[in-house]
């Protein structure tokens, strides 16, 4: 997975249901072509498949279960992500929770189904735990700056910043990204600066009333 990376959550907002969703995904796709940076998107679940296999760029499961194949009504499994073409997912995820038992069973799973995992954490201290079990990325957000129009580079610099670097002294190939507050290309430049190697955010993109603008000011941060 090629960094840095701008991960978009869409969550689930009135503004990515349906074809509204493929159409957003669509201008994920070509921002990325148009910068050359490297932008990826978690759809609702109900959609991965649908917009998996209509675009090129990377697509992420907003979620997942620690659960096999077989009975579990409403469940998301690895191997149905897998099977969606999508290259990944977010685990534990501030609005969707998981036991740190279920996190470590999950990354070891994501790496033997070839997988990508993304720890979603909130503090110093939950990311060198998870640290310990090799995930793909660690994506640092402070709960109480998601959604909000203070970026955690500014609020917060410094959680980014010993994030990075006390995940690096327990696993250095964990890449670190951060988000909360994550609105422009100036908030972009500052993570990456900071040692992050891309963020995550929401609705600074799926909320924008001109959601290609916001992406290429996001890139030009990247670059």
């Amino acid at each position: 997975m090629n960094t840095p990376i701008i991960l978009v959550n869409f969550k689930i907002y009135d503004e990515i249901y349906g074809i509204k969703g493929l159409e957003l995904a669509r201008v994920c796709q070509k921002v990325s072509e148009k910068t050359g940076i490297n932008i990826a998107i978690a759809p609702q679940v109900i959609d991965l498949r649908y917009i998996a296999e209509k675009i090129s760029i990377p697509v992420f499961s907003q979620h997942v279960h620690n659960m096999k194949p077989g009975n579990g009504t409403g469940k998301i499994t690895l191997e149905g992500i897998k099977a969606s073409n999508a290259v990944g997912t977010l685990i534990n995820h501030s609005e969707n929770r998981v036991i740190i038992s279920d996190i470590e069973s999950i990354v070891k799973k994501s790496k033997e189904l070839d997988l990508i995992s993304v720890v979603c954490t909130n503090n110093i201290s939950v990311s060198k735990a998870i640290a310990m079990f090799n995930p793909t990325f660690i994506a640092v957000e402070p709960p109480e700056l998601i959604g909000g129009n203070v970026s955690v580079t500014d609020a917060d610099p410094d959680i980014v910043k010993n994030t990075v670097k006390e995940i690096q002294a327990i696993s250095p190939e964990v890449k670190v990204l951060c988000g909360a507050g994550i609105k422009n290309g100036n908030d972009v430049r500052k993570a990456i600066e900071l040692g992050a190697e891309g963020v995550l955010l929401a609705s600074g993109v799926t909320k924008a009333k001109n959601p290609s603008q916001v992406l290429e000011d996001l890139a030009s941060g990247a670059m």
